[in-house]
């Protein structure tokens, strides 16, 4: 820090330190800091400005120290002793048992026999232990069939037959007329184990069930525990209790345990719809709170592609209720490397501290009885670094948004309003430097662009998926060196005769009006993550309040900077939370978010939208530092380095490390595709391993290792059959548009699918009604193409109108348990007036897909021998399956 030579004039009843120029513009900055003395001035007081080193210094370890806050927060499972009321140990043994048998999809005995027993056995034991207790247990197995649509993934049709629910109701032995929901699901993807998704959330609901029934004060409400076996087939499960089980109707609210990554903490990221008294009851009553309303809103906002049965449960329940999900380590969720052992036991006991407490204070809550008393209206929620939730109605957090913005526009008004501020000057310099300091941000996040699009170009894409903080070394730097080098400039050119201490004094203000700004139009949107502005705005300004006499009389004195940055530790690190939820939820999702999206614009964008906010009241600073250009040779040398790295191929994206492997997705399925024509003939039939990479490298980092996968054998999507003509297991064909089909022989599974038309009639209001039966595996895909000028009016599914996908087609997804009959179903078709001669022939294409994921079926000798040359920084899912295509 340094005394400049310079002077000020103290204004009579001036409380700013803004001047602008004079209309000579000669100043002596060197000299006077930038402002020309007047021959008639008032005593004068030193003004300090900052060391460009001691400036870099204060701003940095600030940053370090918030965030190394943020992650030893994170590191903190468990606050305090454990009560004993839940046993981690126990749970831990439920996890292993669980997840023993592999992987559980719906229909293999995994799931619907051996998980099943488990399940029971273990309730059994509940149900003998607490017999003599005052609560009563009963157990059932439902395995419903139903139909419903969805708008996930650009929407499509479920259809599920004989899926299994075991559902636990724990009562008074009086009986209860009202009763919370708690549901895991214990169902799998193909090929992985699935500890976190959700067998972990499965074995918390058993001892959490074990340590309720065996509490001595009798519960006021009752509890129905589902552990239900088909919610990764999108949902079914869920839809299949709700409206169809007779216990359904007396479920007043739930909490639903899910899983977006594997271990670390459960994170509250949906609460609701409205019916506030829910996240009060969690607020009073976890152990170890971690929730957030942002997450809510961006989650439920759509922009993450995945869902919970907390939708099924709004949706089709009409009840309210709490997510919760673990988001840590997304890298390998629905991976082979979802293992119990990657789970801690210290997750495991605050899991459960927390939902047995929440659910005991729902329980004995007389609120659950009479929810729609408590309905209206929403909560602004927040934990602040895990140690407490703060919460409060949105209509208060409207008030006290309006309140901390009408202080900041009072402030700026009563600096414009001053003496020496005639004519507006002060409103057109806070103007041009807002203007100055919006142009910095977009000219950085333009520049920031360029450089991910030089690394698409360079093939050298997800370098930072292995390598986090290699995106803050390249991105990061890029974005804070564009932002000072343009302030510079600034300073130096375009305030040339500006004393620095009020340009610094003037961009705080700016810094303040954009936070303000952006408060109140959130808030105006009815947006409850209008809290975070809020906090940026009000910490601020109370402390540049505060620091105001400081300021004035010392410049940038050492103690005003530390002070100054003390005042802004609560929102600063909390802001740097959130922006660690972001980072920890997207940088896996750009593993798995198809072809299709660019992931350096996306992860440049973060990084450059991160370091913008973060920075905001740091633009003070760069005018108050004499100078910045070694800060600006330190930021571009570790730019330069880190990007001589990336170029060099050095930054690999994928790792197989034993304790931190982060895989690289690839789909393979060994099928067999036949097409029928007009007449029922086979047109044309072919077999081979269709390969999808679901991020956006491709299979650039494959093919090295297996040649024959190669752009040679890339497929081209063919418009005139259903879904392209390929298996698809889910309608994601929009995410996935590259794909590659390796020839291969012909696949004879020992059960192959039975299709076939069993009727087709005309009506009297002229459509045709066409019947159809399947007989298949427990997974298939029914696609639906009505060729041009004809158009589907009703169908046996969902509520009986047809649910169509992004592209005009229909996607029916179909899934049953153990002894299923055959699929039956119908559609009616109104014919086209005026065939199209260039079309198909025939008013509609139908198709079937089966997928085998389990048993002898799944496997094949070509499918194995492939799967065997793939490295081991990758995960290959893959399984056998069907095409079938017919025109009528």
């Amino acid at each position: 820090m340094e005394s400049d030579t310079a002077v000020r004039r103290i204004k009579p009843f001036a409380t700013q330190s803004y001047s602008a120029p004079d209309n000579d513009g000669s100043r002596d900055r060197c000299a006077d800091n930038g402002y020309s003395g007047d021959p008639k001035r008032k005593p004068e007081v030193s003004l300090y400005l900052l060391r460009e080193g001691l400036a870099a210094s204060l701003v940095t370890v600030f940053i370090l120290v918030l965030w190394g806050l943020v992650q030893l927060s994170l590191q903190q499972l468990v606050i305090g002793k454990p009560s004993g009321e839940f046993n981690a140990v126990r749970a831990r043994r439920h996890l292993e048992e669980i997840t023993s048998v592999g992987p559980r999809p719906v229909g293999s005995p995994e799931n619907e026999v051996l998980t099943v027993d488990y399940l029971l056995e273990q309730i059994e034991t509940i149900r003998v232990e607490s017999a003599a207790g005052p609560h009563q247990l009963a157990v059932d197995v439902q395995r419903p069939t139903g139909t419903f649509s969805i708008d996930f993934l650009g929407g499509f049709t479920s259809y599920y037959d004989r899926v299994t629910n075991i559902a636990v109701r724990l009562e008074p032995k009086g009986g209860a007329q009202h009763l919370m929901l708690a549901n895991c699901h214990f169902d799998t993807v193909a090929n992985s184990p699935g500890a976190s998704d959700d067998a972990v959330s499965c074995a918390v609901m058993l001892e959490v069930l074990h340590s309720l029934a065996n509490q001595s004060t009798p519960l006021l409400h009752g509890v129905v525990f589902l552990f239900n076996g088909a919610e990764e087939n999108i949902l079914q499960a869920s839809h299949g209790f709700i409206t169809q089980h007779p216990w359904a109707k007396q479920v007043r609210a739930f909490i639903n345990l899910e899983a977006a990554g594997v271990g670390g903490k459960e994170v509250v990221f949906q609460t609701g719809p409205e019916n506030p008294w829910l996240v009060q009851a969690y607020v009073h009553a976890a152990k170890h709170p971690f929730a957030s309303v942002v997450g809510q809103e961006v989650f439920q906002s759509g922009i993450i592609p995945s869902d919970t049965d907390f939708r099924i449960y709004r949706d089709f329940g009409n009840i309210p209720g709490i997510d919760l999900a673990f988001i840590e380590n997304g890298f390998i969720y629905h991976t082979k490397h979802d293992t119990s052992d990657r789970i801690l036991t210290d997750s495991i006991q605050r899991a459960g501290d927390n939902i047995l407490a929440v659910l005991r204070h729902l329980v004995m809550s007389e609120k659950l009885a009479d929810s729609s008393e408590y309905r209206h209206g929403n909560m602004v929620f927040f934990d602040l670094l895990g140690v407490v939730v703060v919460a409060y109605p949105a209509r208060v957090g409207t008030i006290l948004n309006y309140m901390v913005a009408a202080a900041s526009f009072l402030y700026l008004a009563k600096k414009a309003s001053q003496p020496g501020n005639g004519g507006g000057r002060y409103v057109r310099d806070l103007a041009c430097a807002t203007g100055v300091a919006l142009l910095s941000w977009f000219v950085t996040l333009m520049s920031v662009l360029i450089v991910a699009l030089l690394v698409t170009l360079l093939g050298r894409s997800m370098f930072w998926y292995n390598h986090f903080y290699a995106s803050i070394c390249l991105y990061g730097t890029a974005a804070s060196g564009k932002i000072i080098l343009i302030h510079t400039l600034a300073k130096n050119l375009y305030y040339g005769g500006v004393r620095l201490v009020g340009l610094g004094d003037l961009y705080f203000d700016v810094s303040l009006l954009l936070w303000c700004c952006s408060l109140v139009w959130l808030t105006q949107q009815g947006l409850c993550s209008a809290y975070v502005p809020m906090l940026m705005v009000a910490f601020p300004l109370l402390t540049k309040l505060l620091l105001a006499k400081e300021f004035k009389h010392r410049g940038a004195s050492m103690k005003y900077s530390v002070l100054y940055l003390l005042g802004l530790t609560l929102p600063y690190v909390h802001f740097m939370f959130l922006i660690w939820v972001v980072f920890e939820i997207f940088t896996p999702i750009m593993g798995r978010s198809g072809t299709e999206i660019p992931p350096e614009v996306v992860m440049a964008t973060l990084v450059t939208l991160a370091t913008i906010f973060i920075s905001s009241f740091f633009l003070h600073f760069i005018y108050l530092a004499r100078s910045t250009k070694w800060i600006l040779a330190g930021l571009g040398s570790v730019f330069v380095f880190t990007f001589l790295l990336m170029s060099c191929g050095l930054l690999f994206p994928y790792s197989g490390s034993a304790d931190s492997p982060r895989p690289k997705r690839v789909f393979l399925q060994h099928t067999t595709r036949t097409f029928h024509n007009l007449r029922g003939q086979v047109e044309s039939q072919d077999s081979g391993l269709w390969i999808n990479s679901f991020d956006y490298t491709g299979i650039q980092h494959i093919t090295p290792l297996i040649p024959e996968i190669n752009d040679s054998v890339r497929t081209s999507c063919r418009e005139d059959r259903p879904f392209c003509g390929y298996p698809w297991f889910l309608p994601v064909k929009f995410l996935s548009k590259k794909n590659w089909y390796l020839p291969a022989p012909e696949v004879s599974p020992s059960a192959p699918v039975e299709f076939s038309l069993l009727s087709r009639e005309e009506t009297s209001w002229g459509t045709i009604k066409m019947t159809f039966s399947v007989k298949g595996p427990c997974h298939m895909s029914l696609y639906l193409m009505p060729h041009r000028g004809a158009s589907l009016s009703t169908w046996s599914f969902g509520d009986g109108t047809p649910q169509f996908d992004l592209s005009g087609e229909y996607f029916v997804f179909y899934s049953h348990g153990l002894d299923a009959p055959t699929w039956i179903f119908w559609f009616e078709i109104q014919p086209p007036r005026d065939p199209d001669p260039s079309g198909p022939e025939g008013m509609i294409s139908v198709a079937i897909s089966t997928h085998y994921f389990f048993g002898r079926d799944s496997r094949t000798a070509q499918l194995e021998e492939v799967l065997r040359r793939f490295p081991t920084w990758s995960f290959p899912s893959s399984w056998v399956s069907t095409y079938d295509m017919y025109r009528y």
